[in-house]
């Protein structure tokens, strides 16, 4: 990693895992494969701060333990990219449990449980789910009808989206990423936000 460390993919360690390392790789991961329009990708990081608004707005007293793992959900991405849901279905289960490792490595780096909730699970579901359809209609070129056979009919969710929903520079979303990471985990040790 940038920040010095060294991490086991197999073996991962919460010691070795950076939050510094996990916004510099999400910023630069691109979500669709790059397929998307605008001038820049839509990335992994910016898709994680769609997420953690929309599943706030669907559960407005979420603390910010809650936010911080709606934030967090792809986190493991940072190394291992993002690989589109039928090529995950097609390795199978390796890639899964390598995937699970990680995200319980990270959780556990922040101060969280190493697996979610059931109900946190199905925010995070939830609000995944609304967030990829939002951007296969506006990004990633899907018709209405296409993303509805996709990804289900959406939740509507009231909340200003628009903004995260057009593709920001890597510095720009690297830096909005760490805010809002900040931000949540300061709030999670009582920290009084700045």
């Amino acid at each position: 990693m940038l920040s010095g460390r060294r991490l086991d993919l197999l073996d991962p360690s919460p010691l070795d895992v950076e939050i510094v390392d996990i916004a510099h790789g999400l910023a630069r991961v691109a979500r669709w494969n790059g397929q998307t329009a605008g001038p820049h990708v839509f990335s992994v990081a910016q898709h994680s701060l769609l997420v953690e608004a929309i599943g706030g707005a669907f559960e407005p007293d979420l603390g910010a333990a809650g936010r911080l793992e709606l934030l967090l959900h792809d986190a493991p991405e940072y190394v291992i990219g993002d690989i589109i849901s039928p090529f995950k279905a097609a390795i199978g289960h390796s890639y899964k449990a390598v995937e699970n490792r990680l995200l319980a490595a990270i959780r556990l780096r922040f101060g969280l449980t190493p697996e979610p909730t059931a109900a946190m699970q199905r925010l995070i579901k939830r609000a995944d789910r609304l967030s990829a359809y939002l951007e296969a209609t506006r990004l990633a070129g899907f018709s209405l009808v296409e993303a509805v056979r996709v990804f289900g009919k959406p939740d509507r969710v009231d909340a200003d989206l628009g903004s995260l929903l057009e593709p920001w520079p890597t510095a720009e979303v690297q830096g909005a990423f760490l805010t809002r990471f900040h931000a949540l985990a300061g709030a999670l040790q009582g920290v009084p936000a700045a």
